[in-house]
Formats: structure tokens, C-alpha cells, sequence
């Protein structure tokens, strides 16, 4: 029997199929940054729109309904721009850099709450992970170029894109970058289509989990493999460690219910009872490896945390100062809160931004974890919250949003999911 062609069938499928698969076109005209935003609120009036037009006679699925779970994020994201309007005022920024913080603000954090809105719209999970597992195996086929530039002791940097002229972050955002030389080791790593190396790593995570729920084998494979080798090729720590533990840990919180787990669980604590203290010094001997593997990063990192907590208690604790400083020489200048969000946004945001991603952050966790026990899609779902609250220790979630954003739509759409009886197996799964 012949396999069935996965197509779009709607706009809203069209945009974000295109927007995936041609990821790379978009990268060479340094458009990515450019992409994620244009995406998200074009789709964002397409939805309000369709929800404005919305006739009470429409069969119950196709209508556009807000899930609880979505409009947490909204009101979450709705309150960081408060933070950062009381932030300006407080520090006497002026009208002209809030109202740039708040075109930051549209072009990252709120992004965090339109794309799990845009998974109220009929777009089929089976499109997300088709399309990942294309660009994967665009991946494949395209980094022999980028290793060979490497060989060939090419610019690292080629071009940066006149796009830069819109304002963002930097130029890496905009720029091709053929490969980088890790300074503390001398080795060659690449980031590709994203800003830096880490960040590749994040969305490799991101298109693996796509990938395992993929039907057709051959692209499942291309799938795993691409994720694979970016999470290897981008040399990121947190990458190997989420690509390692996202999926049993998302298979452990999804079976709660199962009596096995259970039985297993009871006598693991056991077990862990008598080999405590073996267990705790693997533990301290593979954290101490992890720092060491990397440890101008690790100092660096860890300095930027302590300078971000001391300013934040003793400056703006309720509030944060509304914008992002340059770091000292110390941490060669890169700016205060940087490389950790829940730093990030004490010291710009204060204690109201850090419950503004805590909160959402925990309530998707919780209802992942109770529609997951019956739910493929929230099992998937669990893992996009896991995969961001790793990376709120080692990357800026609002910074990187342009990139991971089918990540918040497969969220979305496992906030639609019905609450069913996590007693009963479901044999028929989306």
C-alpha cells in the first residue's frame, strides 16, 4: 500500500511548513530573525480574524478555542511588558528606549504566547515533525559544504546581512557563518542557521523529539540523525545532556499511572537507599567534568549570575532595570543576565519578570504531566517544557524564540488536548 503524501492543507499549515523547510534560504538572506516575528503576528491577526468571523454553527472542531493553559502565557507575557514599561520608568530611561524595548519585547517574550496561540489553529502536529525531519535531512546534505570550509581555512564570517539594518541583538543574528574556532580548545565547532553554537543545540533537541514521533521510518531516521549530528557538531554540553535525558525523563512522568512504574519506582528508592552515597559522588564527579569541559565558559557564566544577583537585590529587586548593561572586562563585556534567564530577568525584570516564565513555565509542566498519562501529543508537549527549563540555565528563551518557535506551536496544540482518564490505555493515539 502506498504511503500517503503529508502536505499542508490549510494558510496557516502553508506558513509554517515553508517557514521550516526553507529554513536555509531564509539563513543565507539573513532573514531568520526577521522570519519568526513576521510569522507569529501575521498568523496572530490571521487568528484573531478567523475568531472575530467565528459562526456559532460551526462543528465543534473546527472552531478556535483558548485553552486555559494558552492564555496563561498570554496574561504571563502581557505582564513581562509591564515589567519592562515600570523598569524604564523607574530608572528614568525615556519614552524613545522604552518604546525600542518594546519592539524587543513584541519581537521575543511575546513571542513566547503567540505561538502556543497559533496551535488553536487547524494545524496538524504530523506537519510540525514531517517538516523538522526535512530540515534535518537538509542538514545532512549541507554540512559536507560547511566542513569543507572549514578544511579549507575559509572565512569563518563570509558576509553579514543588510537586513542588520532593522535592529536586532547583533550581527551573528544576521550573519552566514561557515564555521567557528572554539577559543578554549582550538577545535572547530558550527552553529549553521543560528546565532551561536549552543543555540543549535537547543534546536536540535527541539526537531529530535519532532523526529521520534515521525510515522514514515525514512524520515524519522534523516530526523534523528540531523538532530544527532547538530547537538555533536554544535559541542554544546546542555545539548548532549537534554538530548540524553529529555526523552526518559518525558517517558517516566508520562507512565505515573502504570502499575509497573509504580513498582519500579518503589523499588528503585530502595536500591538508591543502599547506593546513596555511590550515587552522590557519580553525581558531584560528572558535574565537576561538565564545568571542567568547558571552564572559561563555566567562569564566565557563573560570574555574569552572581554580578546579575547582586545588582538585582541591591538595585531594582521588584521591578529589575529595565534594559540589559555590558558586563566588565571580567566577563569580557558581555552583558549582565546574559546566558541564563532566570538571571536575566531578575536584573531586568526583577522578582515580577521572574514569575511572569515561572509560572506559565510550571503550570505547562503540571498539565503535561496529568493530559500526558493519556496524550501523545501532551507526552510531546512535556518534552518542549522540559528541553525550556533546561535551557533557562544556559541560553535567554526570548532572545532564541525566533528559532524554537514550532516548539511553542506543538505546545499549543497539546494545551487543546481533552483531560481523558489516565486509567484507561488509549490504543488509538494522534
Amino acid at each position: 500500500m502506498a504511503k500517503e503524501t503529508l502536505t499542508p492543507e490549510n494558510f496557516e499549515e502553508r506558513l509554517i511548513w515553508i517557514a521550516i523547510v526553507w529554513t536555509y534560504a531564509f539563513y543565507l538572506v539573513g532573514g531568520l530573525y526577521v522570519l519568526g516575528p513576521v510569522l507569529a503576528w501575521i498568523l496572530f491577526f490571521y487568528l484573531a480574524l478567523k475568531l472575530f468571523l467565528q459562526q456559532d454553527d460551526l462543528p465543534p472542531e473546527k472552531k478556535i478555542r483558548i485553552p486555559f493553559g494558552v492564555w496563561v502565557w498570554i496574561i504571563a507575557m502581557l505582564v513581562m511588558e509591564v515589567a519592562l514599561i515600570a523598569g524604564h520608568f523607574n530608572f528614568d530611561l525615556g519614552m524613545a528606549k522604552t518604546i525600542k524595548s518594546s519592539i524587543g519585547w513584541a519581537k521575543g517574550w511575546a513571542l513566547m504566547a503567540i505561538f502556543p496561540l497559533l496551535g488553536c489553529l487547524q494545524i496538524r502536529p504530523q506537519i510540525l515533525y514531517r517538516a523538522a525531519c526535512v530540515l534535518c535531512f537538509q542538514t545532512i546534505l549541507l554540512f559536507p559544504i560547511f566542513f569543507l570550509a572549514y578544511l579549507l581555512n575559509l572565512p569563518e564570517t563570509p558576509f553579514v546581512s543588510p537586513l542588520q539594518a532593522i535592529g536586532g541583538p547583533g550581527p551573528e543574528f544576521f550573519a552566514l557563518s561557515l564555521y567557528e574556532i572554539d577559543p578554549s580548545s582550538g577545535t572547530p565547532r558550527w552553529r549553521l542557521f543560528t546565532p551561536w553554537a549552543p543555540a543549535l543545540g537547543f534546536v536540535a533537541n527541539i526537531y529530535f523529539i519532532f523526529a521520534l514521533k515521525e510515522t514514515d521510518p525514512k524520515w524519522r531516521w534523516f530526523g534523528l540523525v540531523g538532530s544527532v549530528m547538530m547537538c555533536l557538531i554544535s559541542q554544546s554540553r546542555l545539548a548532549l545532556v537534554a538530548l540524553v535525558s529529555v526523552a526518559m525523563i518525558t517517558w517516566g512522568l508520562s507512565r505515573l499511572t502504570r502499575p509497573f512504574l509504580l513498582f519500579l519506582i518503589g523499588f528503585a528508592s530502595t536500591i538508591s537507599g543502599v547506593f546513596a552515597p555511590m550515587m552522590i559522588q557519580f553525581a558531584d564527579s560528572f558535574w565537576e567534568a561538565f564545568k571542567a569541559a568547558r571552564a572559561d565558559s563555566t567562569r564566565v557564566r557563573n560570574t555574569l549570575g552572581r554580578i546579575a544577583l547582586e545588582r538585582w537585590r541591591n538595585e531594582a529587586p521588584i521591578w529589575g532595570h529595565g534594559i540589559v548593561e555590558r558586563g566588565p572586562h571580567l566577563v569580557e563585556y558581555m552583558p549582565i543576565g546574559s546566558h541564563h534567564s532566570w538571571y536575566g530577568l531578575l536584573f531586568v525584570k526583577g522578582l515580577v519578570g521572574f514569575l511572569a516564565l515561572a509560572i506559565p513555565m510550571v503550570w505547562s509542566f503540571l498539565e503535561m504531566v496529568v493530559k500526558g498519562q493519556a496524550s501523545s501529543i501532551a507526552r510531546v508537549g512535556l518534552s518542549i517544557v522540559l528541553i525550556l527549563f533546561l535551557y533557562t540555565f544556559g541560553e535567554n528563551l526570548e532572545i532564541l524564540a525566533y528559532l524554537f518557535w514550532p516548539g511553542l506551536v506543538l505546545l499549543g496544540i497539546a494545551f487543546k488536548e481533552p483531560l481523558r482518564n489516565p486509567f484507561v490505555r488509549h490504543h488509538k493515539e494522534e
